[in-house]
């Protein structure tokens, strides 16, 4: 494996596990057998090392969601669903430490932060595919609904890292069911 891959590897390791912030160039690089100058002609800072790490935490987020829309073609309502149960599973894990985009965020509220950065642009994106989804679905206010879920996934990523196995974030299916049933076509508000 070449150095450049696994600093990334360990990088990516310790930046979920304990946080981007806490995690120095210095142990990255002994951890990974390598040299801080081979780090640097891979990435510029450690700061660009953090927006590839979570470039690839976004990557690895869509996965999870793209296959659960694969598993329900044209069922956007089961789609989710099925994400949220994938996710309760993880959330369930010990160990799990959330999303490492939504961790970023409150690690970095610089808006110039190329970490900043990339979380929030993911976010936007999920936000917008959730509105979409909630469109086809027919929800009365589909942006509402779509927001809803989105503090729901979010809640998720922060309530699992408070409650640990056996935590709220187990619930998220009913919620989402709940939120679904209030937005349901021909509800009144």
């Amino acid at each position: 494996m070449r150095a450049a891959d696994r600093i990334f590897d360990t990088a990516r390791e310790l930046f979920y596990r304990e946080g981007t912030r806490a995690v120095g160039v210095d142990e990255i690089v002994s951890r990974a057998g390598a040299t801080k100058p081979t780090l640097y002609r891979s990435f510029e800072s450690k700061d660009q090392l953090i927006a590839a790490y979570l470039r690839y935490e976004g990557d690895h987020f869509w996965d999870y969601f793209d296959a659960a829309a694969e598993a329900h073609p044209g069922d956007p309502k089961a789609q989710i669903l099925a994400y949220l149960d994938g996710l309760a599973a993880r959330a369930d894990r010990p160990g799990y430490r959330g999303c490492g985009l939504t961790n970023a965020a409150v690690e970095y509220p610089d808006p110039q932060h190329p970490g900043r950065q990339v979380a929030v642009e993911h976010k936007q994106e999920l936000r917008e595919r959730l509105r979409a989804m909630a469109r086809v679905i027919d929800a009365r206010k589909p942006d509402e609904l779509a927001d809803a879920l989105l503090l729901l996934i979010e809640g998720v990523f922060v309530s699992s890292q408070l409650f640990g196995p056996g935590g709220p974030a187990t619930a998220v299916r009913p919620a989402a069911e709940a939120l679904f049933d209030a937005y349901a076509p021909g509800r009144d508000d």
